[in-house]
């Protein structure tokens, strides 16, 4: 209720087109200043629309978990808000396990029970820019962002296995062309793949993933464990001897999931201090280039 405003019927026909913001409301019924009761998954740095969905820096909206529901479709269609929604998804931002470094503003897992008894895949966290490729574009982490050299040569891949891509589908990887921490001198290839979403936003089993990869000839990220949960032997994954060449790892589901299942289904550990002291962004310092190996 500390979210709730009661509405006559006109006004609350613009609240659930989303024509009136949750930020307008929120001004109208005075509780501008208090912060927003929003899900744990969710970020107070974002804006939402009411029904959940990103709004972009651009205006721009990504499809929420009810964006297909009829009832939905039906009142956004009716405030003629269906075109601002894109069909291109932002990687969303993945949860540390409970023994991992994270930052000021990053969620942590209390507890581990959505892996247990399950096979789970722990691959190496590379130290490259989140990138994402569909058949018809490519963009980092932030859907709209700007052009950066780093990114030409994944570019130049997406030119030539864009057509292979299935419309709506994605694959989602690291651009490790420039060097961020952690200098590289043996890539097999500048993209390595963690996952492949479909059109219906699910990203596919690893076997499944891995069958792509192979057909496309595209690199995986390096598996550290194929198994069922066990927090010892994951635990153990991580030595201080690799500080300088590892940030971490990643522990996922092998199954397939749901976008809107993605933090119950994988969690990071990252060593301590992986984030730059100085605030320095590697965008803006970035000048060397990783080394492939042949």
């Amino acid at each position: 209720m500390d979210n709730g405003a009661t509405l006559c019927d006109k006004h609350h026909i613009l609240a659930e087109t989303t024509d009136w913001s949750c930020e307008e409301l929120r001004e109208l019924i005075g509780a501008a200043s208090r912060p927003a009761v929003i899900p744990d998954d969710y970020y107070p740095d974002v804006r939402y629309t009411k029904w959940g969905d990103v709004i972009l820096p651009n205006g721009m909206r990504m499809k929420g978990p009810l964006f297909n529901d009829d009832s939905v479709q039906k009142i956004l269609a009716h405030g003629n808000m269906l075109h601002l929604y894109t069909d291109y998804v932002k990687y969303p931002r993945s949860w540390h396990l409970p023994w991992s470094n994270p930052s000021k503003d990053d969620r942590v897992l209390k507890e581990c029970s959505q892996f247990e008894g399950k096979r789970v895949i722990v691959t190496e966290k590379m130290d490259g820019e989140n990138t994402t490729i569909y058949s018809d574009y490519i963009h980092a982490r932030s859907i709209d962002g700007r052009n950066h050299w780093s990114r030409s040569w994944v570019k130049n891949l997406q030119g030539r296995i864009g057509y292979e891509i299935p419309k709506g589908w994605r694959i989602c990887g690291e651009n490790l062309y420039a060097v961020h921490s952690i200098k590289y001198d043996d890539l097999n290839s500048y993209f390595y793949v963690f996952s492949i979403w479909t059109d219906e936003n699910v990203c596919l089993s690893w076997d499944d993933t891995k069958q792509y990869c192979d057909i496309l000839e595209l690199e995986m990220v390096p598996v550290l464990y194929d198994g069922i949960w066990d927090e010892s032997k994951i635990r153990s994954l991580w030595s201080e001897k690799d500080y300088d060449s590892v940030e971490g790892y990643v522990v996922r589901l092998a199954d397939s999931f749901s976008y809107f299942n993605f933090n119950k289904s994988l969690a990071k550990f990252v060593r301590a201090n992986h984030v730059s002291p100085d605030n320095h962004h590697w965008m803006f310092t970035a000048t060397e280039t990783n080394d492939l190996n042949k």
